[in-house]
């Protein structure tokens, strides 16, 4: 009797267990299982600038037989999940392209474009960093190379970014001056990517009125952002904004400047082994509001 009672258990434990399971699974992300394929799910969306702001644009997709949204907007960092309407921020005066992805039934995305052009930097929040593209040589050249170590680790420059490579615990830095104003809260941020994952590696940025000096580390006022393997980020391939693939989740790159004038965006990379490398885009300083 005893032992019918507890196979009986263990079998209601069992069901629960795979009820609980099957409930769980149901991600955000995951719309597999949500009957027939709708493969005209129709991604339409609207583009409305927000009354009084040159900087704001609130994205209305349609609803119908919607299950979800995904959005890239444009700023290089890819698909994201989002609403169904989102207000957005393009602090920097240029000319975007939105896309809308629609997720019917049976997790089919179909995506739309529009674009859109922002006409004049936000004030507070517009992008101070100078070349932060790496497009084009007037790009390319706002940077200067800042040499620390021996032969064995560099900075290269093409194919719209800036790439470190090498190993041999050498280190080197690009850097360049940016005006500042003291007691006001900043942001550094930029795409970053490494196909293959480092090894022993640091990548570190600074934000300080500390001159760099060639021939020279450089570690001035303390790191404002970090991908360091034995902090346990870095070691595995990754591809997205520093504030998320860094291991500083708490700050995420934001200081207040201690100067009225000019400090210096410094980027520094080093380690034992960067493997394919470690290569950034898109990079920012701007304002906080």
């Amino acid at each position: 009797m005893n032992i019918k009672i507890v196979l009986n258990r263990s079998i209601y434990l069992m069901l629960s267990i795979v009820t609980l399971s099957s409930l769980g699974s149901c991600q955000s992300e995951d719309f597999a299982d949500n009957g027939l394929l709708d493969a005209n799910v129709d991604p339409a969306f609207t583009i409305t600038p927000v009354a009084g702001s040159t900087n704001r644009f609130t994205l209305t997709a349609q609803t119908k037989n919607v299950l979800g949204s995904k959005w890239d907007l444009g700023d290089g960092a890819g698909m994201h999940l989002g609403k169904m309407t989102e207000t957005i921020f393009l602090p920097d005066a240029g000319a975007y392209t939105i896309t809308h992805g629609a997720i019917g039934k049976g997790g089919v995305v179909n995506n739309i474009t529009q674009n859109v052009v922002v006409t004049t930097s936000d004030p507070n929040s517009g992008n101070l960093v100078q070349g932060a593209k790496f497009e084009t040589a007037d790009d390319i050249s706002k940077w200067t190379v800042l040499t620390i170590s021996a032969s064995g680790t560099a900075w290269a420059f093409a194919n719209g970014k800036a790439k470190i490579t090498g190993g041999g615990w050498n280190q080197q830095a690009i850097y360049q001056a940016i005006n500042v104003v003291s007691g006001k809260i900043y942001k550094i941020d930029m795409l970053a990517s490494s196909t293959t994952g480092v090894s022993n590696t640091w990548f570190e940025v600074y934000a300080s009125p500390t001159a760099p000096t060639q021939n020279n580390d450089y570690s001035a006022d303390g790191k404002k952002a970090v991908i360091n393997t034995w902090a346990g980020c870095g070691g595995s391939p990754f591809n997205g904004k520093l504030s998320n693939v860094g291991c500083d989740t708490t700050n995420e790159g934001k200081f207040t400047a201690t100067v009225t004038g000019v400090i210096y965006l410094v980027i520094k990379c080093g380690g034992e082994d960067l493997k394919d490398g470690i290569a950034i885009d898109n990079v920012e300083l701007r304002g906080v509001q």
